[in-house]
């Protein structure tokens, strides 16, 4: 990409050797993000070969490095598996010296990524006009929790993201409260959204020959992920759901606890053990409902005229279902899973996090990996799912608060004299 040839080659052992084979490499990024939904995006960039280079402020750094610690006085995990493959740099942005400092950061980045409240880095005195003054080909990224608008200037979090984009509303079982899911596409799902755009950005520069603002709001982001369930408000004015197991449907899309909603009727049945997660999520398509029901003991169902057909069988699916689990809960999760996929019928055991981190087919693959921390030890954070056959990803720890302040300062020209008078004045 452009600047790489002029950029210096960085031999520090906190960024993989590779970079030269990597799909990003000679892409420059300044990572003004924190705790979650920003670190996330940056944090695939970084995987991606982008050389990336986290801006904290002295002392304190992100505040993710201090919250939820399980080992005292070190980065907590919630930072380690959020800025892996990065550098930090700490830069008072408050100071006249740090303002000079990054400015120079940004008139050699091709990206710079933030997610501050609305107006924060306007506050600092570099609004969008004034990073286009400085560098004309800069990419600037940012997440807000919602677009403009009357939402504009509210406070996001995760779950916020999630109450306010459709999930929570469409989660849970009928007749209990709106629940959140566990996985954060509030906060990393809407990161990926914005590597996306970033990326898009990127390669129109290449005609353009000019950066762009790249905007991207969690509620919308959620909102994006929700779709399936405005096709089926949507589908509400031709009346009831009848892939949904509930009995009475309003003017909304109701929840429907583990069905699957889609074309396709599925459900979590019990399996033996009686643990919290003893469950297999089974599909039952078309042509798996033959063999579904002579494994399950009732062959008689697989042409009787009440069950034959899919459109027979969804009045019924809590019956079917339950014929289903009659036969899993007399067999392990892995027992059924065995049984089922022989006969080619979609499923999945419920995995818990301890199977996952312990799971050694993830493992092999690199979707989970083991990162050795030069203060906590070892720890384990999920590797890239992201596979490209010429660029691949090494996972390479966070960075230390300020690791890397007297090499990128280095980068950008500055002295040893010039540092120390940077670090007196608080700059750095």
């Amino acid at each position: 990409m452009d600047m790489a040839e002029t950029r210096p080659v960085n031999d520090d052992p906190a960024v993989p050797k590779n970079v030269g084979g990597k799909a990003l490499s000679g892409v420059r990024v300044l990572d003004m993000t924190h705790v979650q939904s920003g670190p996330s995006a940056t944090q695939l960039l970084a995987w991606l070969g982008a050389d990336v280079i986290k801006l904290e402020a002295p002392k304190t750094g992100d505040i993710t490095r201090n919250q939820l610690r399980d080992v005292p006085g070190v980065d907590s995990l919630y930072f380690t598996m959020l800025n892996c493959n990065k550098r930090s740099i700490t830069v008072n942005m408050k100071s006249d010296a740090g303002k000079q400092i990054f400015t120079d950061l940004v008139s050699r980045v091709d990206i710079l990524v933030e997610n501050f409240g609305p107006g924060v880095v306007d506050r600092f005195g570099f609004p969008w006009e004034r990073l286009q003054e400085i560098n004309p080909r800069l990419i600037y990224a940012s997440i807000k929790g919602f677009g403009p608008g009357k939402y504009a200037n509210f406070k996001a979090y995760e779950v916020i993201a999630q109450a306010m984009g459709g999930s929570m509303a469409t989660t849970g079982f009928e007749h209990a409260p709106p629940t959140v899911t566990g996985a954060q596409i509030g906060d990393s799902g809407t990161g990926i959204h914005l590597v996306a755009g970033v990326l898009a950005a990127l390669y129109q520069r290449v005609s353009t020959g000019r950066g762009q603002r790249v905007e991207v709001a969690m509620q919308e982001a959620v909102l994006n992920l929700c779709r399936v369930k405005l096709r089926d408000q949507q589908r509400l004015t031709h009346g009831p759901l009848a892939e949904y197991p509930n009995d009475n449907f309003t003017d909304e899309v109701p929840r429907a606890g583990n069905a699957s909603g889609g074309g396709q009727p599925g459900w979590a049945v019990r399996t033996k053990g009686g643990g919290p997660n003893d469950y297999i999520y089974i599909i039952v398509q078309p042509q798996v409902w033959a063999p579904l029901a002579e494994l399950i003991g009732h062959p008689e169902l697989a042409d009787h005229p009440d069950w034959a057909r899919p459109e027979n069988r969804l009045n019924k699916l809590d019956k079917m279902f339950a014929l289903i689990e009659d036969w899993s809960e007399r067999l392990s999760k892995w027992e059924a899973l065995e049984a089922l996929n022989a006969l080619n019928v979609p499923c999945g055991p419920v995995l818990g996090t301890k199977e996952l981190i312990e799971d050694e087919t993830l493992a092999e693959l690199g979707a989970v990996v083991e990162v050795e921390h030069p203060q906590r030890g070892s720890f384990k954070t999920v590797g890239s799912p992201l596979r490209l056959s010429d660029s691949p990803v090494e996972i390479v720890r966070s960075p230390l608060l300020g690791e890397h302040t007297d090499a990128i300062c280095a980068e950008l020209g500055y002295t040893p004299e010039q540092l120390e008078l940077f670090r007196v004045s608080g700059a750095i």
